[in-house]
């Protein structure tokens, strides 16, 4: 009986085979960065076990506490950050980490040998969907530090997302999958929870050609600029197209919200499509938008641009943004490009941004 055997044989490569994989095209590799995107393979297991348990275990709800976003903190929230220090502060291949959830640096304890990389992260992004059963996910990126020796310092932190060595994110919904890319390309892995292991499922992914959703909170509108209402006009098929030069022809896209930023750049990687999250007028301490730079926003730039995508401030690419501060916020337009590029344009033509 014929088979398969290519789908076979991917289904059957483990995400520690595919980092192995990856690392044999760099002969001068250490060893080290494989060995953390196993760490954090592992993490995502642990985390991933509790989310499906979360109505079982006391793991709902909230901790009692703010965050140094000045949000509401969930158990969830702690047992993942907890889980990703514990399992990389000791291993040596970490100088210093930062994460959403703490207002500085986190070294690496005394007792521990520093290493050669910083580990950025937002341990479970979309946390307020917790409690009603929301996809959730974690966050990552990793650079090669730029400090010569000792502790790592905010100068190891403060790098633009064009020098990440690696990102990636664990979306924990129906199933769990990590999606990660080191430079070559994007690949995604599922966990098949009866033998405890991920496996390759979406090797090299791409962003679609022909996009079909746009996501965005429209309870906002309000607050947004010209430039943007305009701009989500044309996407649901107007003809605001018109009036910006070099614009192509209305989408007439639908439109899909979840509000958990994981799910939502998860389903246009793999429907096609863009997500934004633009400055808004609301608040006065969140003129540059709601989204953190470092630890949301770089991160899955860098994934979308080695799928085929790109992600935009409204001014210019994600990517070249020099962060000023740990906690930067800034807006976001993510996905199909050119979508991005489109949004780019609006913003340009009718708020003067150039």
């Amino acid at each position: 009986m014929a088979t398969d055997t290519g789908q076979f044989a991917r289904h059957m490569t483990t995400i520690e085979r595919h980092i192995l994989d990856q690392q044999s095209a760099f002969p001068d590799a250490s060893g080290s960065l494989t060995s953390l995107l196993y760490d954090i393979a592992l993490a995502g297991k642990l985390i991933a076990s509790k989310t499906v348990q979360a109505g079982l275990v006391d793991i709902l709800g909230r901790q009692g506490a703010t965050n140094v976003q000045g949000e509401d903190v969930q158990k969830l929230d702690v047992y993942a950050d907890q889980t990703i220090f514990r399992l990389m502060d000791h291993t040596g291949r970490l100088a210093v980490m930062a994460s959403e959830e703490h207002e500085g640096l986190i070294p690496i304890p005394k007792q521990y040998p520093i290493g050669n990389y910083v580990l950025l992260f937002d341990p479970l992004d979309g946390s307020s969907n917790i409690d009603v059963n929301v996809s959730v996910g974690t966050i990552f990126s990793i650079f090669r530090r730029v400090t010569a020796k000792g502790p790592g310092t905010m100068e190891d932190c403060l790098q633009p997302g064009r020098k990440l060595v690696a990102a990636g994110y664990v979306i924990y919904g129906s199933s769990t999958m990590l999606v990660y890319t080191t430079g070559n390309g994007v690949h995604g892995f599922t966990l098949n929870r009866s033998v405890g292991e991920f496996f390759l499922s979406h090797p090299d992914m791409r962003m679609p050609s022909k996009p079909k959703y746009y996501s965005v909170n429209q309870g906002y509108e309000r607050y947004w600029s010209p430039g943007v209402l305009r701009y989500t006009r044309y996407l649901q098929g107007g003809d605001d197209a018109k009036s910006v030069p070099g614009t192509p022809q209305p989408p007439g896209l639908s439109l899909r919200y979840i509000g958990s930023l994981v799910a939502d750049f998860h389903r246009n990687l793999l429907a096609g499509g863009i997500f934004f999250y633009p400055a808004d007028r609301k608040e006065a301490d969140k003129p540059h938008g709601k989204l953190r730079l470092l630890y949301e926003a770089a991160p899955l730039a860098f994934i979308a641009e080695q799928a085929g995508g790109y992600a935009s401030d409204g001014r210019g690419n994600i990517l070249d943004l020099q962060p000023k501060e740990l906690h930067q916020r800034v807006p976001l337009f993510i996905g199909d490009k050119g979508l991005v590029q489109a949004a780019e344009k609006f913003v340009a033509h009718y708020d003067g941004v150039k």
